[in-house]
């Protein structure tokens, strides 16, 4: 172990339960909270909403490079996502602000621009970080990896849970196709695909219960931590 603050990844594919995993562990161990899907979502947002192609590399970078994000950690919006000072509330969650990020993590120089932004989040005591590749590329000397999985069919049906729970009208099949595509997309580009890291636990959480999942993530770092 060095001075450096812990760092407990938690990477996987779309809706294997990372965010609320690392929500959880963040409150219980009381560190800082990185959602890395969310930056992107977050600069998609702001790309968006600033009238910025997703082929506009120029500009794309030079966003990344001045965003302002922050999380919440405790209270009743714990994970919330801060831009430029205000929540965006459901706003990054919606399919074309998903369809946009996972187009621009794609892009290497987007994801250069925000690198050093995600490390920063390292502070003391500790940071939990979620994604696709913070155990990978982003925190290689993270003591504690995690990689959570789930079957294609078993994160549609949790997506599609979370859409009508919100009173969004979504097909299953489409959502189903969506997220295959996005798998493939993420596990097959060229900078940081999507795996898991050669020292992570993998935590299948197909029809496992979320207090089973956190409990499991809890055992693992506390031993790492000692």
């Amino acid at each position: 172990m060095t001075d450096r603050p812990a760092v407990i990844t938690i990477d996987g594919p779309g809706g294997a339960g990372k965010g609320t995993i690392a929500r959880a562990v963040a409150q219980r161990l009381g560190f800082h909270l990185l959602d890395s899907g969310a930056i992107y979502r977050l600069l998609a947002l702001a790309s968006l909403r600033d009238g910025i192609a997703p082929d506009d590399l120029p500009r794309l970078t030079e966003r990344a490079e001045q965003l302002d994000i922050d999380f919440r950690v405790d209270g009743e919006h714990a994970g919330e996502a801060m831009l430029d000072g205000q929540p965006v509330g459901k706003a990054i969650r919606d399919e074309a602000c998903g369809e946009r990020a996972s187009v621009l993590a794609a892009l290497s120089p987007v994801r250069d621009a925000l690198k050093a932004r995600q490390r920063a989040f390292r502070q003391a005591p500790g940071l939990v970080a979620d994604g696709r590749d913070m155990g990978t590329v982003i925190f290689p000397d993270a003591p504690v990896k995690i990689f959570l999985t789930a079957s294609a069919e078993e994160r549609a049906r949790r997506r599609h849970k979370q859409l009508m729970e919100q009173g969004v009208t979504a097909s299953l099949d489409d959502l189903l196709d969506e997220l295959k595509a996005r798998d493939a997309r993420d596990s097959q580009r060229q900078t940081a695909p999507l795996r898991p890291a050669e020292d992570a636990v993998t935590v299948d959480t197909t029809g496992a219960s979320i207090d089973t999942v956190i409990q499991t993530v809890m055992e693992r770092a506390r031993a790492c931590l000692q």
